[in-house]
């Protein structure tokens, strides 16, 4: 090959190989992104006391209170209901503390007159509904033990607590 042919291909080499596109290419793709907020609920009760001297011969009302703690994430519906306990005949009206074979009437009530009975929302009681805020919420439960004539004893009632959201 002549030189005047080697340098017409070697020019033609360079046009061909600077007119060519750049051999680095691209490719481009998505991906989704999810995530999920679970509403959850916790609710805290402490006990509720209505003291260590009651007399036999209950002659007047005697009231406690006690609050229970809800923590909802913010927007969350709840409704909490209260059983009628586990005293022999009881219901949501009289709910039963026991001591043995012995009973005492008390009610628990959603306000501070002792007036609407909490229970589940059956036999004249209701529920307490409200919606969380995501901050603890307090819920106060009212107790009354009405006029009534007792046997001296220890006595208790175990109470459940329901909560729906």
């Amino acid at each position: 090959m002549n030189s005047k042919r080697l340098r017409m291909a070697l020019i033609a080499g360079g046009m061909i190989a600077a007119a060519s596109p750049a051999w680095a290419l691209t490719a481009t793709t998505t991906f989704n992104v999810t995530g999920s907020v679970v509403g959850v609920c916790m609710v805290s009760v402490p006990a509720l006391s209505f003291g260590a001297t009651i007399p036999a011969i209950i002659s007047s009302n005697i009231d406690a209170s006690m609050n229970m703690t809800v923590t909802c994430a913010s927007g969350i519906p709840y409704s909490l209901a209260l059983s009628a306990g586990g005293g022999s005949g009881a219901s949501f009206a009289a709910r039963k503390l026991t001591s043995g074979a012995n009973t005492m009437e008390y009610s628990l009530y959603t306000d501070t007159g002792r007036t609407t009975v909490w229970g589940d929302g059956t036999s004249g009681s209701i529920t307490v509904n409200s919606t969380g805020t995501g901050a603890a919420q307090t819920i106060p439960v009212y107790g009354r033990i009405t006029p009534q004539t007792v046997v001296v004893g220890a006595y208790t009632d175990t109470i459940t607590v329901t909560m729906t959201y």
